[in-house]
């Protein structure tokens, strides 16, 4: 069989094609263009079928793992497919790493070392219990998510831009710097002792429910994130779609309860608000994919993200 690959804009990426074996996969496709274009590695490369002239659906995005005939639509000799360069790619588990190590070492910083002389407050600090919890409570936090990066998730695609690294620690480190800084400040003011008891309780009782909603998650796919979309069950995923970010934004709430600073409510909303957005879109595609039709089930319903509002 021979490949045409072309850009978005109808040129030759490769020039006479490639001839590939009858067998091969899109995979195989993938490693082939990297052999005679050294630069655009697997990861980068996003193939699909080249659409209409004029059309301006979603082209096919063609699967890794599927055989090229799949797409030949009756050509078994030839098949013309578009290539676009996704730009550099790092794996997952390094942008996960990255944007969540700042945050794990930003926090014990403004905890234990004189930072606070710099802002001009050069009196010795009295550190309240409630802030020796919020410390411990911060770390163990982002030290799971660390752990379950490289021990309990899989993820549907291997890699992702590497732009994303720089976006997403600028986010959060940014936001662990300006929590840090009030949680610790010389003038932080305490709640009282059961308020910051029933905060942190709450707050460490959603962590491991977001451990173990991460547990099954990961159970639903295969190694290398293959098995694609299936209707997540058990424990809270009974009643909600995206147990995962309901357990996340109600253990920032417990942290908040207990520590109470705008910065810290301001963090929580705005990841509340992203995690809606991605809530909803997978709670729409579940509902989609898994409508009754065709001997699918249909999806149960549920609440979406945050039980009892949403």
């Amino acid at each position: 069989m021979k490949v045409i690959v072309t850009t978005r804009s109808g040129r030759e990426l490769i020039k006479g094609g490639i001839d590939i074996g009858d067998s091969a996969t899109v995979a195989d496709l993938q490693e082939a263009i990297h052999k005679r274009t050294k630069k655009y590695y697997p990861s980068r490369q996003r193939l699909t079928l080249p659409l209409p002239s004029g059309l301006k659906e979603r082209p096919t995005v063609l699967n890794p793992q599927k055989n090229l005939k799949d797409y030949a639509d009756g050509n078994k000799d030839e098949l013309t497919v578009a290539f676009k360069d996704l730009g550099p790619q790092v794996k997952y588990s390094t942008l996960f790493f990255w944007e969540y190590l700042g945050p794990l070492i930003i926090f014990p910083i403004f905890y234990h070392y004189p930072i606070y002389k710099l802002f001009g407050y050069n009196e010795k600090r009295v550190m309240h219990p409630a802030q020796t919890y919020a410390m411990y409570y911060w770390c163990f936090h982002y030290f799971k998510r660390i752990m379950e990066t490289f021990f309990v998730h899989r993820f549907s695609h291997a890699t992702s831009p590497i732009s994303n690294v720089f976006r997403n620690c600028a986010y959060y480190w940014t936001f662990g710097a300006w929590v840090a800084y009030f949680v610790n400040h010389p003038k932080y003011t305490p709640v009282d002792d059961l308020q910051m008891k029933i905060g942190f309780a709450f707050g460490l009782l959603c962590q491991v429910s977001n451990f173990y909603c991460h547990i099954l998650l990961r159970n639903l796919r295969g190694p290398g994130g293959s098995g694609g979309y299936q209707i997540p069950r058990g424990f809270l995923f009974n009643i909600v779609t995206c147990a995962n970010y309901t357990t996340e934004i109600y253990q920032w709430l417990g942290f908040n309860i207990a520590t109470q600073t705008i910065a810290g409510y301001v963090f929580m909303v705005v990841a509340a608000s992203i995690m809606t957005n991605w809530g909803l879109a997978k709670h729409r595609r579940l509902k989609k994919i898994f409508n009754g039709e065709d001997g699918r089930p249909k999806y149960p319903r549920r609440w979406v993200i945050l039980p009892p509002f949403l």
